[in-house]
């Protein structure tokens, strides 16, 4: 694979990215929960990352965005939660501090979209990531 060229501010060690995504879609687990939990799918532009997940049967007001140190976490759940309607967690450990990054998210016909900066830094801090 060829080296992409680092673009300013960014401090992502190419190598280590393409080896951790290549483990995060092999890993069985992966499958498993995209079956039982909801399906995401990860996207790699030249300035950002793009998080995107199936969530066809939330509504946004049922759905949160936390990032906590290198991990995003989208959860969802019903209100009020009933035995067809289970919450719904999965979480990404990514290689780099994903609180350092700016992050925003949209939920539009059934899929959320997170999307990460590889540029524009942040404050720092865990947080929740607000749905418009």
């Amino acid at each position: 694979m060829s080296k992409k060229k680092q673009l300013k501010n960014q401090s992502f060690d190419f190598e280590e990215v393409e080896k951790w995504l290549e483990r995060y879609f092999l890993d069985p687990l992966t499958a498993y929960y995209d079956e039982t939990q909801f399906q995401i799918d990860l996207y790699e532009t030249e300035k950002e990352w793009i998080v995107e997940a199936i969530l066809s049967e939330f509504e946004a007001s049922e759905i949160k965005v936390y990032i906590e140190g290198n991990k995003l976490v989208i959860s969802a759940s019903k209100s009020p939660p009933s035995m067809k309607h289970q919450n719904r967690v999965r979480s990404i450990n990514f290689p780099f501090l994903v609180v350092n990054q700016t992050i925003y998210a949209t939920f539009t016909g059934g899929i959320l979209e997170v999307v990460i900066s590889k540029i524009d830094k942040c404050v720092g801090k865990n947080r929740f990531i607000t749905l418009p």
